[in-house]
């Protein structure tokens, strides 16, 4: 009669071969970008969308009583960020009359909401965010529909000075 192979009498050799299978089938569920920090824990060992991605950062800012104009207001957004704003040099009339302009009370504090989407919120819907990852820097541009119809009524409009006991 032929023995089988897992006999008896041999249960320290039957111990290592499960052991060995119970390894090898384990190992094959953690990918490369996994560690395992507890027995039952694995973690990703990827960057955060926002470590990769930095306008992706997630923020809320209460802007202080000293940034007073939109131009001082992204400034501040970007100190931290990585990010810098293009010299004046490089921005156009249109995106140094936007920073020119009194920072609006509804924009003194914002968020929570991603970094690109405060500078958005910041510029308007008449303004497009541009950036240059490569260099790490930040502008605007005005949109094309808005130049044109700011052109078309630019004349027109007139200046209407509010006061605060009006």
């Amino acid at each position: 009669m032929k023995h089988p192979f897992f006999h008896s009498r041999k249960p320290k050799v039957v111990a290592v071969i499960c052991a060995v299978g119970i390894c090898t089938v384990a190992s094959m569920n953690l990918q490369a970008k996994d560690l395992q920090v507890g027995r039952y824990l694995l973690f990703a060992a990827t960057p955060t969308q926002a470590q990769a991605e930095l306008l992706a950062t997630t923020l809320t800012v209460r802007f202080p009583n000293r940034i007073q104009r939109v131009g001082e207001a992204v400034r501040y957004l970007l100190q931290r960020s990585g990010y810098r704003l293009a010299n004046i040099e490089a921005i156009g009339p249109d995106t140094a009359a936007l920073f020119a302009l009194p920072l609006p009370a509804v924009h003194r504090s914002l968020g929570p909401m991603m970094l690109r989407d405060a500078l958005e919120t910041l510029a308007g819907p008449a303004f497009q965010l541009v950036q240059d990852p490569a260099h790490r820097l930040v502008t605007f541009e005005r949109c094309m529909g808005q130049q044109i119809a700011a052109r078309d009524i630019g004349p027109n409009i007139k200046l209407e000075v509010v006061l605060d006991g009006d």
